[in-house]
């Protein structure tokens, strides 16, 4: 064995196969007499590796234990080396913990990484794990503990597998966290393994973090082998099938890049420093420049056992939490902002980065401190890649390490900000991660420009949803500047004007008034009805999720709420709400509504939106299988709190406030058994009765309209499900989600279908998808018959511009030549001709 790596094949008198101690400690000089013997270390070592028990648990789990000597004898070592001890009987390490696989190390430095890095990797293979423990031939094992495939990225001469091809590069920004997720999530699915070579660095496909740091860009040719050619012909497909999308954004994204930025102009020539605008707005102050506070993470070490059983916990809490960030985002923002919160999850499932903290864990830090320091190694390598795409994910990994670290340990919860003004200033940072612009206290930061970052940044996100003028992407001469320089910040150019005179001064005033002049129209505008020009009245509800969401909606001209998703009372916590925790929920919100309408939306999980802490049964197809309705049949236990609930916030609710529907219904029998569980539990609660409704997502639902609509109130059509039934598309595809289009003329008489089944029997239909919020597509709904739309707040005001700039006759004129329309290419070229109408006649007519 060479003396300074373990990377290479074990010698089989370094083995021992069907052994029998009497207990650990006979187990651990076995295996180090192995060593001895191959004059791997002295005699002396052994004693170490007992000692090390003391203080530090080497069971790894699954059967398998590495024993090793104290960090302050490694001069004992002679040369690298590992024994491998087979009990087949197992051998009792510690209480509850049986070793069938003994794995002595005996390693200067971390050379010992790459065995721990094999053994990890084969503890998720139990199937080829349990057949290590009863091996007959010791080349099993050499084999198994010498391969190379565990390490994501090597250095020096590499070896591709059985079957290869060859790619160039092809995405304009190369190899990024969204594509790269589709690449593992792929690789993942093969029983072998895969991976990806760019000269001599060679990562394993199925890592992401391994992936990223290949940095590969637009060009680069790579290698992509595996063992197996279905594995590979599946890799090939999803590679290349990513090409047109990757392309079609670059495309975009330069098209929106050649717009003429517009924003304010001073008027005398001012020095700036030019960033990129994430968030409109002008912001008039001195600048503060704050530096990221270095984070101390404390090494408090714990038994393994309990140690990892906190890491898995905090891993598995932050991705429910990750997956309710990423499916309210793709809601409010759509699916390719969702996708960065999606690539953020991914990080946690990378095989590398666990199986660093584990080994940092094994040495006997703490995991905390084992998993900072794991975060920190990855965040170090991406940062340093030539690709700013790229290292701009060192921020993202950084981020979604710091939510574990608040999980594993709270009093590591919080931002990195300190030392702000108590007056209102201009923030500079090189980077802010989501929490610590989340924390942002809004009385004293009144505009955001950092070095780093990218409108589509979750800082760019969340500064938008707070109405925080800011800049992205101003290099590092942002942290030169002195604290207190007077700044104006233009968020809509992405410009920080330094050292304004007084006419600059005043120039910035006056836009600043003349925006507040224009926003309190609107704000007059949105409080008015959305009434046609020949007084046809639609309804304008939002989508909301919390009562303290409501004041925002009001304030945006919601006429109440049409949407209430009561699965976010579910997803962001770790236990399912008790009944009268969600009555005082319901209630809220019927309060904080003062009598305006709202309708609530049973418990809908299943499909994208999972619930962890509620153990529902995996299933290969959740969009096709136990979700919404069909889920709270099946679980009287989710469904009746939450319908006593329901009915116990009616009783204290203005007659006609609430309105209740079901989501996902398929078949009359469905709504029969719902609407029969409802009339019980108001009958023992005396409640008044109150309107049951169901949401339209299946096409089934839309051709059965017409007999459903003899057995209740009203239709909620969501036209994101419906789509993406109707078209067999996940709506959240990283390749597809862009074909998945709501105008599609399928989908468009799929809705005109409900209407005309609900109208036979005076039954009211709304709309609470996506292509509500669209001025188009409301445009559109209304002429098919739609009488409800319900929408993210923000919308609203456009919405209700469109309605009561348009008539009735043309609306429907419209609506029929986007039914006559064969693709969904052609209803959106409607659009053009329609804005040419409204704005050329004044009255929106059909052209």
């Amino acid at each position: 064995m060479a003396p300074d790596t373990l990377n290479v094949p074990l010698p089989p008198d370094l083995v021992r196969l069907g052994a029998n101690p009497a207990g650990k400690e006979e187990a651990i000089r076995e295996a180090a007499q192995l060593l001895i013997a191959a004059g791997c270390i002295d005699p002396a070592y052994a004693d170490s590796m007992l000692r090390r028990e003391g203080v530090a648990n080497t069971f790894l789990g699954h059967g398998v234990a590495i024993p090793h000597g104290m960090v302050e004898d490694r001069d004992l070592i002679r040369r690298n080396g590992i024994a491998i001890l087979q009990v087949p009987g197992g051998v009792l390490w510690n209480e509850g913990q049986t070793a069938r696989l003994v794995v002595a190390i005996a390693a200067r430095s971390d050379a010992h990484i790459a065995v721990l890095r094999r053994l990890t990797r084969l503890m998720q293979d139990e199937e080829r794990l349990a057949g290590l423990f009863t091996a007959t031939d010791p080349a099993v094992l050499l084999a198994a503990l010498s391969e190379e495939s565990a390490l994501p990225v090597a250095t020096g001469p590499a070896v591709d597998l059985a079957e290869r091809f060859e790619w160039t590069v092809d995405y304009p920004t190369g190899l990024h966290a969204r594509p790269a997720s589709v690449w593992v999530e792929t690789a993942r699915a093969a029983p072998g393994r895969v991976q990806v070579r760019h000269g001599d660095q060679t990562a394993d496909a199925k890592a992401l973090v391994a992936l990223l740091q290949l940095g590969l860009r637009m060009g680069d040719r790579i290698v992509v082998s595996a063992e197996g050619a279905d594995a590979l012909a599946r890799m090939r497909a999803a590679i290349t099938r990513l090409t047109t999308k990757e392309q079609a954004d670059a495309a975009a994204a330069e098209r929106k890049a050649r717009v003429p930025v517009q924003g304010w102009t001073p008027p005398t020539a001012l020095p700036a420093i030019a960033g990129v605008g994430a968030s409109p707005g002008l912001a008039i102050g001195p600048v503060h420049a704050v530096l990221t506070a270095a984070l101390t993470v404390p090494d408090v070490p714990e038994s393994l056992i309990d140690g990892g059983n906190r890491l898995h916990e905090a891993l598995n809490r932050t991705r429910q939490q990750l997956k309710a960030l990423a499916d309210d985002t793709a809601r409010r923002l759509g699916p390719s902002e969702a996708g960065i919160f999606t690539a953020q999850a991914e990080l946690l499932n990378d095989t590398d980065l666990i199986t660093r903290a584990c080994q940092l864990m094994v040495e006997g830090h703490g995991p905390a401190w084992a998993w900072h320091e794991a975060v920190e190694s990855g965040a170090a390598t991406l940062a340093a890649l030539p690709n700013p795409v790229l290292a701009a994910r060192a921020a993202d990994l950084r981020d979604v390490g710091r939510r574990v670290l608040a999980r594993i340990d709270p009093e590591l919860r919080g931002g990195t900000l300190r030392d702000l003004p108590d007056t209102p200033c201009i923030l500079i940072a090189d980077d802010l991660s989501p929490s610590d612009t989340a924390g942002l206290d809004m009385a004293r930061v009144i505009g955001l420009a950092t070095g780093q970052g990218g409108p589509t940044s979750h800082t760019a996100i969340l500064a938008r949803t707070l109405g925080l003028p800011a800049m992205v992407a101003g290099g590092g001469g942002l942290l030169g500047l002195a604290n207190g320089t007077p700044a104006i910040l233009d968020g809509q150019s992405g410009r920080l004007y330094l050292n304004p005179t007084e006419a600059d001064f005043a120039a910035a005033h006056a836009w600043i008034e003349e925006q507040r002049v224009r926003k309190a129209r609107q704000e007059e505008r949105r409080g008015l009805p959305a009434r046609t020009r020949d007084g046809h009245a639609v309804e304008i509800g939002a989508n909301v999720n919390r009562p303290d969401q409501v004041p925002v909606a009001l304030s945006q001209g919601a006429e109440g709420v049409g949407l209430m998703r009561t699965e976010f009372l579910f997803l962001e916590r770790g236990d399912a709400p008790v009944e009268d925790e969600q009555f005082e929920t319901y209630r809220a919100m019927l309060d904080a509504l003062d009598g305006r309408p709202l309708i609530v939306r049973a418990l809908d999980i299943g499909g994208d939106k999972q619930v962890p802490h509620l153990h529902l049964p995996h299933e290969e197809n959740p969009f096709l299988g136990v979700r919404g309705a069909r889920l709270l049949l099946r679980q009287p236990d989710l469904l009746e709190p939450q319908i006593r609930a329901l009915y116990r916030a009616a009783k204290h609710a203005k007659p006609g406030a609430l309105s209740i529907m079901f989501p996902m219904i398929t078949t009359l029998t469905e709504v029969e058994t719902l609407r029969a569980a409802c009339d019980r539990i108001r009958a023992e609660l005396d409640a008044p009765s109150v309107p049951l409704g169901i949401m339209v997502e299946v096409p089934a639902a839309a051709v059965l309209a017409d007999v459903l609509a003899r057995h209740v109130d009203f239709f909620s059509i969501g036209t994101n499900d419906l789509t993406q039934y109707a078209l067999a598309i996940d709506r959240q595809h990283p390749e597809l989600a862009a074909e998945a289009d709501s105008l599609h003329p399928a989908v468009l008489r799929l809705i005109r279908m409900t209407v005309e089944g609900a109208e036979r029997h005076g039954r009211w239909v709304g709309v609470c998808g996506g292509i509500a919020g669209d001025p188009f597509g409301a445009a559109l709904l209304a002429g098919l018959g739609v009488r409800e739309l319900s929408m993210t707040p923000r919308d609203i005001p456009g919405v209700k511009d469109r309605l009561r700039d348009s008539d009735l006759a043309g609306l429907r004129a419209l609506a029929q030549r986007a039914l006559d329309c064969e693709t969904a290419d052609a209803v959106r070229a409607l659009e053009g001709a329609w804005d040419g109408a409204v704005d050329g006649a004044g009255e929106g007519r059909a052209p």
